[in-house]
């Protein structure tokens, strides 16, 4: 089956369909593919492609000509550092930047050629004829954040895109008939592989709101949208949207509608679940994946929405918990490292033989690095990463998150996060950085810590609290706790 199938030959695509708009800018199946279709023409012997990767129609146009090429497409964020950027040019290695006809690019790409993205090519009279490359040959390479050195890439082949979206049909009963509405960037994972190949391997259609607002959501949702993918970040906003006096009935009506709200990318707080369910009657559901595996697990369209966990194993891919040492875990109930296994992993690092060997055991599972438990029916409950997330603190093994929704349920707290910092007697100790709901009257340190011990246990309380404006957060939303110090 081609990966795109859709987009494949005219005669089998839904011609006259939307496949994407981004605001007023809309592609129709056929416009796609023609456009796609041209730009493969010209890269068709690039080698490798950049993708500059702005939330608009040329992008999509730029990664659906690279993969009807079979060229390997390197999206890029514009909001890369230089140091950063320059780096993974010259790690990946592509010939040719591909990008809108008006985007500025910077210094670090002045050396590859140039191709501007044409979104108006004239419509086929026949098939272009490019053959279908290898389910093992590169479609992507998409660089990891970088958190403990320079970013890694990637290389996830069209087999791993492949099996994650079938999987993703299955558990979320996903047809053509879905219209997804999102406002995720294009660069990696969440907002490229689901948000925008999902759809389209489907023969459905995307609505980008450009930039997240909750007024767009609930208008998209209003007119058609079935579907909403958001990060942590963007279902907060929509929680605090639907609480209070001044609550949005038009945004809850709109969420009502929707066949499937998915979160990822990051833990959605259990506070946030409560009040968009109390709000609109629907539960958000969360699924779990990384760059190097796309999709391991998910809740299903017709499965149990609980909240703290990110449902069972896809179809197709294997999961276990192992010990430190990857022995299996002595408690089956105990907190151990996640492992995969299945045709979503990527083939390994550009580049990088070493951290290849390191993240895979020899007997092909990807350590992961993430902490979880497992209910007794499978459903996977992470604790946070194994270096931030996992504290030893007192003999004990402590995930984070647990910590974090206890807080958030104080009403003194709008956003927490949850680190462990060398301390003398315990190893190391809880700490709570608080962004208070009223930074004028922030709750005292002991009456978090109170209220922690009394919903958990008194190990799991925070011995120090520090209080913050803001967290700091990435692109994706997810809470950058290395960039938190005492």
């Amino acid at each position: 089956m081609p990966l795109l199938p859709a987009l494949q030959d005219p005669a089998g695509a839904p011609a006259a369909a939307e496949a994407v708009r981004f605001g007023e800018q809309s592609l129709s199946y056929e416009r796609l593919a023609a456009a796609a279709d041209a730009l493969a023409s010209r890269i068709a012997e690039a080698g490798r492609v950049a993708v500059w990767a702005n939330a608009t129609p040329e992008t999509v146009v730029a990664v659906v000509a690279a993969l009807r090429a079979g060229v390997p497409a390197v999206p890029l964020n514009p909001k890369t550092g230089e140091r950063e950027l320059a780096h993974i040019v010259s790690d990946s290695a592509p010939s040719t930047v591909l990008a809108a006809a008006g985007d500025v690019l910077p210094p670090a790409l002045a050396a590859l050629v140039r191709v501007d993205v044409d979104t108006n090519a004239a419509p086929r009279t026949r098939s272009t004829g490019f053959p279908e490359p290898s389910p093992e040959s590169p479609a992507l390479i998409v660089y990891t954040s970088g958190t403990t050195g320079p970013p890694k890439g990637a290389v996830l082949p069209r087999r791993a895109v492949a099996a994650t979206l079938d999987a993703l049909e299955d558990a979320w009963q996903w047809t053509g008939d879905d219209v997804l509405v999102h406002a995720l960037p294009l660069f990696h994972v969440h907002g490229l592989i689901l948000g925008v190949l999902g759809p389209l391997r489907r023969g459905g259609s995307v609505r980008h709101l450009g930039r997240f607002s909750t007024e767009g959501v609930a208008r998209e949702l209003e007119s058609g949208g079935t579907m909403l993918f958001g990060v942590p970040t963007m279902y907060h906003r929509i929680a605090e949207a639907l609480d209070g006096p001044a609550a949005s009935a038009g945004l809850a009506k709109a969420l009502a509608g929707a066949r499937l709200l998915v979160s990822g990318s990051a833990a959605l707080p259990v506070h946030d679940h409560e009040r968009i369910a109390a709000a609109t009657g629907r539960r958000v559901i969360e699924r779990y994946g990384m760059t190097e595996t796309l999709m391991n697990t998910g809740v299903r369209a017709d499965g149990e929405a609980r909240p703290g966990t990110v449902g069972a194993p896809l179809r197709g891919v294997e999961l276990r918990l192992v010990e430190e040492d990857g022995s299996a875990l002595a408690d089956p109930a105990a907190i151990g490292e996640i492992q995969v296994r299945g045709p979503n992993l990527f083939t390994g690092y550009l580049n990088r033989p070493e951290a290849t060997a390191a993240a895979l055991t020899t007997d092909g599972w990807f350590r992961t690095g993430d902490m979880a438990t497992l209910d007794p029916d499978g459903y996977v409950r992470i604790v946070g990463r194994k270096a931030t997330d996992l504290i030893k603190s007192g003999g004990y093994k402590i995930g984070a998150g647990e910590i974090e929704n206890a807080l958030l349920d104080h009403p003194g707290v709008r956003e927490a996060a949850v680190t462990g910092e060398p301390d003398p007697d315990l190893g190391e100790r809880i700490v709570a950085w608080v962004v208070p709901t009223d930074p004028a009257s922030p709750p005292p340190a002991d009456e978090l810590a109170s209220h922690v011990a009394a919903q958990l246990s008194p190990h799991k309380r925070p011995r120090t609290v520090r209080y913050l404006d803001a967290l700091p957060r990435n692109d994706l939303g997810k809470i950058m706790k290395r960039s938190l110090h005492g």
